[in-house]
């Protein structure tokens, strides 16, 4: 079992003893499950080297259990509380809005055991009358409700990459395989995926199928052919192969990769021209004689446009802009000289300073900004005034150690409902910049919040605006902000907007990043790091950023170090 399986046993187990109203051991579970998922190597290697204890929160009980997971694929534990607690009642926890005492008094007063009929009672208004419930609580589960019921079936961008990326060195490891290549929406690297697309040239498709299905994690077999083949893998995700020919292997690669609209305009295009295009390559319609498809700048040229990167293509006048050659350069991961945005172990992250220095320096960065959360978010640990300013002089010692590297002192500072900073001036003066945001009350007016934003931006200290909307993907809904307003006053404010490259927030959005990049507003990226695994998420936020057409003048990451220092201080 790799990691991300184990992690997500420990999480079902914290969920499980939480709805049976267990103390303290659920947040044992939980710890021990972030620290397995944020491990850069394979628990199964720690395992062999019996050190399963060293890895912080993993004592000697939850190393017997990942010992357990590793030895037989099962824990005896995790079955038995299985048992105890109806399946329907545990896919309640998948309910953004909903939490475990909750759950578990739904369940054990009113019978509650499922996702329907909990809709059910609250249509019905049976739970407004109830003690510490109300019409308000009732709105806001049927709003978590259809919230989950728009994002099942969809994965994270970084879910499905974690397992479209070692299938494909899997498949690549066959000799039969000629080229491969993911495709599919996560080619075009969209927030959240469904299926997994997968395609490969060979001239022996069986020996591609073979391999294909003998992957380890290979749960089942939904469909196999000589030409395609469908599996589910042990994490529910559904990946699709398919195999082509030589010649057809940019037709197939630009067909499959999409998206739908874009591929329909570029068919459009080939019709007025006298040309046939589908995924076999492009033809002469009357003679139907193959004229390309072997590369997809091939189909591109062939239809008057330069070839267009996969996270374009979405038509929002990407096709247009190919057939002008005004296409934009977009910014490249090899571009980014830093991260704006990481927590450390003083607040809610898991490793210290000097840890993420050196982790920082191996990616070839020249700058890292340590933005830990202020004082009023107890909930992570938001550091006290004399916590953040002892943080900043031991961060003013290290820059003076540091060669051609330079460590940034901020705080990701919350800014309260009326528009106030967490933190007095006097304070805040002590840092290089800060970094603002929103992290409570999400139900003001668009008006009210668009209001408390600028109010929290207009302070000259603030540089950055973290996750501008809000959003957590499939948990919770943007808030109502007037961006347009926003873009404007960053501009007058000198303030960048963040693009968080967190997985579940990508926040600022491809949409709106292409409209604040056409205002004239700049971008940082930040991964809102937690741990240093999460450093590579920086990938993930270069990918929206593209699909947000932001060229490396757009991102301040970018830029030299010296240019940073006078934008930021």
């Amino acid at each position: 079992m790799n990691n991300r399986e184990i992690a997500a046993v420990f999480f079902e187990i914290a969920d499980l003893l939480e709805l049976q109203g267990v103390a303290f051991k659920p947040k044992a579970y939980r710890k021990a499950a972030q620290q397995i998922e944020t491990l850069d190597r394979e628990i199964e290697e720690i395992y062999k080297e019996k050190k399963l204890k060293s890895i912080p929160g993993i004592g000697e009980a939850i190393a017997k259990k990942v010992s357990e997971l590793i030895e037989t694929g099962k824990l005896h534990y995790l079955e038995k509380l299985r048992e105890e607690i109806p399946k329907k009642v545990v896919q309640l926890m998948e309910i953004p809005t909903l939490g475990p005492k909750t759950i578990y008094f739904l369940y054990n007063e009113l019978g509650i055991d499922s996702v329907e009929k909990l809709r059910n009672a609250c249509e019905a208004h049976k739970l407004a009358p109830l003690k510490g419930f109300g019409e308000r609580t009732e709105e806001n589960i049927l709003k978590g409700i259809r919230l989950l019921e728009r994002s099942r079936g969809r994965h994270l961008l970084r879910e499905a990459y974690g397992d479209a990326v070692p299938y494909l060195e899997w498949m690549n490891k066959c000799r039969a395989v000629e080229h491969a290549s993911i495709a599919g929406s996560s080619r075009r690297m969209k927030e959240t995926i469904g299926d997994i697309d997968l395609l490969v040239t060979s001239k022996d498709s069986e020996k591609v199928m073979k391999k294909f299905l003998a992957y380890p994690q290979v749960k089942d077999v939904i469909a196999h052919g000589k030409t395609k083949s469908s599996i589910r893998l042990t994490d529910d995700v559904q990946i699709d192969l398919r195999v082509v020919a030589q010649e057809s292997w940019g037709a197939a690669l630009q067909y499959f990769t999409g998206s739908k609209a874009h591929n329909v305009k570029l068919r459009q295009i080939a019709i007025k021209k006298g040309l046939k295009l589908n995924e076999y390559g492009i033809f002469e319609k009357g003679t139907n004689k193959q004229i390309g498809g072997k590369t997809e700048d091939e189909i591109y040229k062939t239809l008057g446009l330069s070839w267009i990167p996969p996270e374009l293509r979405e038509d929002r006048g990407e096709i247009e802009a190919g057939q002008k050659g005004r296409l934009p350069k977009l910014v490249e991961a090899e571009d980014i000289k830093g991260d704006f945005h990481l927590h450390t172990r003083s607040s809610d992250g898991t490793a210290s300073i000097e840890e993420i220095v050196a982790a920082a320096q191996k990616m070839g960065y020249k700058f890292i900004t340590i933005s830990d959360h202020s004082q009023s978010l107890r909930v992570a640990h938001g550091l006290s005034e004399e916590k953040l300013l002892e943080q900043t002089k031991q961060i003013e010692k290290l820059n003076e150690r540091l060669d051609n590297f330079r460590v940034f002192s901020s705080t990701e500072c919350d800014i309260k409902s009326d528009g106030k900073l967490d933190y007095p001036n006097q304070v805040l003066n002590q840092l290089d910049f800060v970094i603002a945001a929103v992290h409570t009350k999400f139900k003001l007016s668009e008006e009210e919040m668009t209001q408390r934003v600028i109010d929290g931006i207009s302070n000259e200290k603030v540089k950055i605006l973290a996750h501008p909307t809000g959003r957590v993907l499939g948990q919770r809904d943007p808030y109502k902000i007037n961006l347009e307003r926003i873009f404007e006053v960053c501009l007058d404010t000198n303030t960048f907007l963040e693009l968080n490259a967190f997985p579940e927030r990508l926040d600022l959005n491809d949409v709106n990043l292409l409209k604040a990049k056409e205002k004239g507003t700049k971008i940082t990226i930040g991964t809102d790091s937690h741990s240093l695994t999460h450093l590579r998420y920086m990938q993930f936020g270069v990918a929206t950023a593209r699909r947000g057409w932001l060229e490396k003048q757009n991102v301040i990451n970018t830029y030299p170090l010296k240019e940073i220092e006078k934008m930021l201080i």
